[in-house]
């Protein structure tokens, strides 16, 4: 089992919360189980002094960085009275409390959403505990691994771990400061920067971490050895370690989710809803960034194994680009002496690679490999339908020019497809 890891400001409080929901699917952080929350604490007072000690003995544990609070100013010691707190208005000292009452449905749904953001944090920080502590941090699996395949692996795992313990460390603050009116949409767009620092090179790192994952898991009989024998440990609730790698993105795409919830429950025109509304837009610029890098990074990988299949046998241009991409690419039939009025046009393959910015003409070889005999930029493509009547099979006819091709010449091709 994996090294306590630091709990961050408040290392007893936030122990309890973690233990809230124990997992049940393979979205561990998103199951929240009342019969686990029961048993997390009951067996809560047989932890708080080992928590307490390592907490404290720890120079870099950022919980030395403030007052660290009593454990009677802590909700979370409250709900050790109560048989069930998995709602916000199931928590001791807001079930049945004259505020609530006074509270309209509306409100009371809000808060219900805000807590929801927190309970659902609290759940994915204890899987990244699992991952990091349990899988990242095990001498066996680190052993099998190169440092490269370490950093494509885990990319920065730790540092994703350490980001949603202080952005959910901030949001216990906010709550215990006011229960019945708390604000967690400005805890979010704080964090927002720091989101984007270590989601972005993560997910932008999936390509890389798949890639690795399966050579290992295929190629290495000790590492999958290895690998089994972790993940049948209790702490993984029967999930694998790429179930525990694809959570920070599918985090960020569920906060976003939360988020857009309270939206829809503030108050219009409060500061409330400004910062609502700007921690909405800022999660939704990162996933769109995070999906761009993911396509602009597989649109790389496809160049360069491409790059290893292609020879020129005209002019030669550089053909990886980060800003390059392929659209399409098939084979065709070309359609050669079609204006004689006599027998069958001649057929002859030819391969076409259209990129977003060019389009190669290839002569097709063995081993999926390809001449390039033409080449011209996009914008100097055009295609056109033909209508010509040919004997045979020559039906779905277009004609391609090229109009400056890589010789500054004006090329005109007739091709043939097998469907519209």
């Amino acid at each position: 089992m994996g090294s306590p890891s630091p709990r961050g400001k408040r290392g007893i409080h936030v122990l309890l919360l973690l233990n809230i929901h124990q997992p049940g699917n393979r979205l561990l952080y998103q199951e929240y189980s009342d019969v686990a929350l029961n048993k997390a604490i009951q067996s809560q007072k047989r932890v708080d002094s080992l928590a307490e000690d390592f907490e404290l003995s720890s120079p870099s544990s950022p919980r030395l960085r403030r007052k660290v609070l009593s454990q009677q100013d802590s909700y979370l010691q409250r709900l050790s009275v109560s048989s069930n707190a998995s709602l916000w208005q199931d928590i001791p000292m807001i079930r049945g409390s004259r505020m609530l009452l006074n509270m309209s449905r509306d409100d009371q749904k809000l808060q219900e959403a805000k807590f929801e953001l927190i309970m659902s944090e609290a759940s994915y920080l204890r899987s990244l505990n699992v991952a990091v502590d349990h899988f990242q941090c095990s001498s066996e699996l680190q052993a099998l691994l190169t440092n490269q395949e370490r950093k494509w692996l885990f990319s920065r795992l730790q540092e994703v771990r350490d980001v949603s313990a202080s952005f959910l460390f901030e949001l216990e603050e906010k709550f215990e400061e006011n229960m019945f009116n708390f604000n967690v949409c400005d805890v979010a767009l704080r964090h927002a920067p720091e989101f984007r620092k270590v989601y972005l090179p993560y997910v932008t790192n999936q390509t890389y971490q798949e890639q690795i994952f399966q050579k290992l898991v295929t190629g290495n009989a000790r590492f999958q050895q290895v690998l089994e024998k972790l993940e049948s440990a209790a702490v993984c609730q029967r999930l694998s370690l790429k179930s525990f790698l694809i959570l920070p993105f599918q985090r960020i795409t569920r906060l976003k989710l939360l988020l857009q919830n309270i939206l829809k429950r503030t108050p219009p025109e409060s500061d409330e809803e400004v910062q609502a509304t700007q921690a909405y837009d800022a999660l939704e610029k990162l996933i769109k960034d995070c999906n761009e890098n993911v396509q602009r990074m597989k649109s790389t990988e496809e160049l360069i194994y491409l790059r290893q299949k292609i020879d020129f046998e005209c002019k030669i241009f550089p053909l990886v680009s980060q800003s390059r991409r392929l659209v399409k690419c098939g084979e065709l039939m070309a359609l050669y002496n079609t204006l004689s009025t006599k027998g069958k046009p001649t057929t002859r393959p030819i391969y076409l690679h259209l990129f977003n910015d060019c389009l190669l003409l290839s002569r097709p070889r063995e081993g999926g490999r390809f001449v390039v005999f033409d080449h011209a930029a996009f914008s100097d493509v055009l295609g056109e339908k033909c209508e010509m009547k040919l004997h045979g099979p020559n039906k779905n006819l277009f004609r391609l020019f090229l109009l400056k091709n890589n010789q500054g010449k004006r090329v005109e091709f007739l091709f043939r497809t097998e469907t519209q």
